[in-house]
């Protein structure tokens, strides 16, 4: 099967303005901050509270930080891959060095009540919503 481009520079530059178009929407903005997508999230509803899991494998405990701040949650830390001095690198694959991974939240936490624990490479945040957030049943007179 041959494809038949008329012009092949107007083709390019319609998929450049997709490409613009897909990057400059919602779809990636305002849930990350720093280069990348890492760590890998999960985000999701139990009850009442939030609870964000996050993979880092290879991250030590205390080369992490967590702040919470109303809505927004921020993860922050530093990967480090150690090797002997005298080895020949033949391949290097694995990522290292800091990441900065911010989420917005739907409705503000409570930063006094949150729990957070690391077992295996996996963080995982337990966020309870804030008490202005939570709905309230209002009584009819």
């Amino acid at each position: 099967m041959v494809i038949r481009v008329k012009d092949p520079f107007a083709t390019l530059l319609g998929l450049q303005h997709a490409m613009e178009s897909v990057m400059g929407s919602d779809w990636f903005g305002g849930r990350t901050s720093g280069p990348g997508a890492f760590p890998l999230l999960n985000v999701f509803n139990d009850g009442d509270d939030f609870v964000v899991v996050a993979e880092l494998p290879g991250v030590k405990k205390e080369d992490l930080e967590i702040e919470v701040r109303g809505d927004t949650v921020r993860i922050h830390g530093k990967k480090t891959i150690a090797q002997p001095e005298s080895a020949s690198v033949h391949r290097r694959e694995r990522a290292a060095g800091e990441f900065d991974r911010t989420v917005t939240l739907p409705d503000d936490v409570d930063a006094a009540k949150v729990a957070a624990e690391y077992r295996d490479g996996v963080l995982t945040l337990r966020l309870p919503r804030a008490e202005s957030a939570k709905p309230r049943t209002v009584t009819i007179n």
